[in-house]
């Protein structure tokens, strides 16, 4: 069973009401889509307090679920690690167009930076699974580059374009700078991360080419 699909069959051609026939299972994938949403939503809450070993009835609980729905979509506890870690890498890149979309480049960046920032937030709740040497997530970190090295370097590149930045950052350097960035330090919270963010936006722009004239 994949983590986050259920498979889409045909329609019918027969003459026998097919509308009828289809009602139901549209309504079972809706349903069964809404429980997986629910489960990777309260799993990385779960994940965040309790770590990557809590109860299945804890995640289940707070998704408003049974454990054997839990258990139907996700089978595995690596199941459902892989996919709250994939969910979470998915809307940040697809955070990336949307801003570009409503901002003007050196404002999307800086803002798609701390949604970033929230990401990373999510992924220390994963931590220990991640770097547990389990093969099951082998994977994952060559999803991760995929996934939003090119979201980066689209923001980069315009940027850059528009002589907001210097262009010579390439997008791996930048999330693992960020990454350092914000590691936990004792007695700080997000806002310590925000203000350290900040800071490296400034040396970007620091770098930027002003000397051309701008469009």
């Amino acid at each position: 069973m994949t983590e986050n699909t259920v498979s889409t069959r045909a329609d019918s051609t027969g003459p026998a009401s097919p509308g009828a026939r289809e009602r139901a299972p549209r309504r079972l994938r809706a349903d069964a889509q809404r429980n997986i949403d629910s489960l990777l939503e309260a799993a990385k809450a779960v994940f965040g307090t309790s770590g990557v070993d809590a109860p299945a009835k804890e995640i289940a609980d707070v998704a408003g679920v049974g454990v054997g729905t839990l258990y139907r979509h996700f089978p595995q506890r690596s199941d459902l690690v892989k996919a709250v870690f994939r969910r979470e890498v998915d809307a940040c890149a697809d955070a990336a167009p949307a801003l570009a979309a409503a901002h003007e480049p050196g404002v999307a960046l800086e803002k798609w930076l701390h949604r970033y920032i929230e990401f990373l937030a999510a992924k220390r709740g994963l931590a220990t699974a991640l770097h547990s040497g389990d093969p099951a997530f082998d994977a994952l970190p060559g999803y991760f580059m995929q996934q939003l090295g090119p979201a980066l370097g689209s923001l980069l590149e315009a940027a850059a374009a528009a002589d907001e930045i210097r262009a010579d950052i390439s997008p791996k350097d930048l999330l693992y700078a960020v990454s350092s960035l914000c590691m936990p330090v004792s007695e700080e919270g997000s806002a310590y991360s925000r203000r350290m963010v900040a800071l490296l936006v400034d040396g970007l722009r620091y770098g930027a080419d002003t000397s051309r004239p701008r469009s």
